[in-house]
């Protein structure tokens, strides 16, 4: 698979939106995702893809109160 894959999937932002007829800066529904997921053509593929990169999401929070806690419980002084 391609290095940048995903860089190339997404040719037109805001596209998903406009189709659906979701104002850009409001968060499109899961239960309209999903159904535009089932349809075929261009809305479908987006939908899709948008549901797949849903899923790559990952909190920074958890992240961070992770590398916390390992600092925590170092017994030397990182700088």
């Amino acid at each position: 698979m391609a290095k940048d894959w995903i860089a190339k999937a997404i040719g037109k932002p805001g596209a998903l939106h406009a189709q659906l007829h979701v104002p850009a800066k409001e968060k499109i529904p899961a239960g309209l995702l999903a159904k535009a997921a089932k349809k075929g053509g261009k809305l479908g593929a987006r939908a899709r893809l948008a549901e797949t990169l849903k899923g790559f999401h990952h909190p920074h929070k958890f992240v961070d109160d992770a590398v916390d806690k390992h600092y925590k419980t170092m017994k030397r002084r990182v700088t």
